[in-house]
Order: structure tokens, then C-alpha cells, then sequence
């Protein structure tokens, strides 16, 4: 585990531009929406912590609320295409940032009905951002269809994180400090 988390951290070297996702792009397409999700770093955060969420709360969760992530960020991408505008996206970004470290920190059990919802909710803002940011393409399924699969495997690797942590020595009290580092991250964004 220490290994990994040495490589992730060191290949941050090579990747200078890693905040700002909107800023980066791959002409359009599919490799543009694959890079939305996995370098901005408010949306990468987010997408880990469900992942990790979903595992802590296990069974049918591990898939279902990831699910449920990607299906309502699905539905705030069209919004956003469509020009629907929202109230403070960026702001309710941050603030998926914020409760989902908040939730992590604190290794509670929420009910399963109650963080399907607030994941939901929060999936929109998301998903709206990766619309209305969407490049001019020739082919915009092909931009939904790289931040759908760009999120399910941050989604994915959150989910082998959680699982990870409950088979190493004190995993469950890491987990905890990586999503009171989340929150702390989350509170930034928020007040920024």
C-alpha cells in the first residue's frame, strides 16, 4: 500500500497541470471528457470518496451508489450541454468535496436511502460542469461517453482503496485521515 501511494504521489512531478483540468485537452472528444473528470482535482476527490463510501458501506452499495453517481452526473452533463443554468455549481462542487471527507472522517453508517440522495444531488453540480465545459466537438458522445468512463474508474479505484484498507493494519484509521484531509481540502474550495 505504501508503494502505491509513493508512485501516485511521485508521478504528481510529471503532471504540473494536474488542477486544472479545464484547462486541459486532448483536441475535443473522448480524451477530453476522460481528462475532465480525472484531472480536476475537486472532481477527482469527490469520485474517490464515493468510491470509498460505497465501500465502507458494502454489499450492493459498492456498485449501486457509484451508479447512482454516474447516472445523475449523466443527467446535470445534459443540463449543462443544454444550457440549463444552475445555481453555483462550482459551489456545490466544493461542497461534495467537504461532506463526502466530512462522511469519510467521521466512519459512520448513513442509511443507504440517505446517501444515495445526497450523492445524487451532488452528481448534478458535477455533471452540469462537465457540460456547460464541454468543448465545441463534432462528436459530443464521445466527450460523455470519456467522463463517464473517466469517473467509474475513479469510482473503481475508491472502491479498491476502501476494500484495500479493511486488510492492512489501522486501514480503517487511514481512511479516516484521508477524508478529514479531503474535508480540510473541501473546506478550502468552499471558502475559496
Amino acid at each position: 500500500m505504501k508503494r502505491i501511494i509513493i508512485v501516485l504521489l511521485s508521478s504528481l512531478i510529471f503532471l504540473p497541470n494536474i488542477g486544472y483540468s479545464h484547462e486541459i485537452g486532448f483536441g475535443g472528444g473522448f480524451g477530453s471528457g476522460l481528462t475532465h473528470p480525472v484531472l480536476g482535482f475537486d472532481h477527482l476527490l469527490a469520485m474517490l470518496s464515493v468510491g470509498i463510501l460505497s465501500a465502507q458501506i458494502g454489499g450492493t452499495a459498492i456498485w449501486v451508489i457509484p451508479l447512482a453517481f454516474v447516472s445523475f452526473m449523466l443527467t446535470g452533463g445534459v443540463l449543462g450541454i443544454k444550457e440549463v443554468p444552475l445555481i453555483s455549481v462550482e459551489l456545490g462542487i466544493a461542497f461534495s468535496v467537504l461532506i463526502l471527507g466530512i462522511v469519510l472522517a467521521a466512519d459512520k453508517k448513513i442509511p443507504f436511502i440517505i446517501t444515495m440522495l445526497f450523492v445524487g444531488f451532488f452528481a448534478i453540480f458535477h455533471g452540469h460542469a462537465h457540460g456547460t465545459e464541454m468543448p465545441f466537438l463534432a462528436e459530443p458522445q464521445l466527450y460523455a461517453l470519456g467522463f463517464i468512463i473517466g469517473t467509474a474508474g475513479i469510482h473503481i479505484i475508491g472502491v479498491l482503496i476502501g476494500l484495500s484498507a479493511t486488510k492492512i493494519k489501522h486501514g480503517l484509521q487511514l481512511l479516516r485521515y484521508i477524508g478529514a484531509s479531503i474535508a480540510g481540502i473541501g473546506f478550502h474550495l468552499v471558502i475559496s
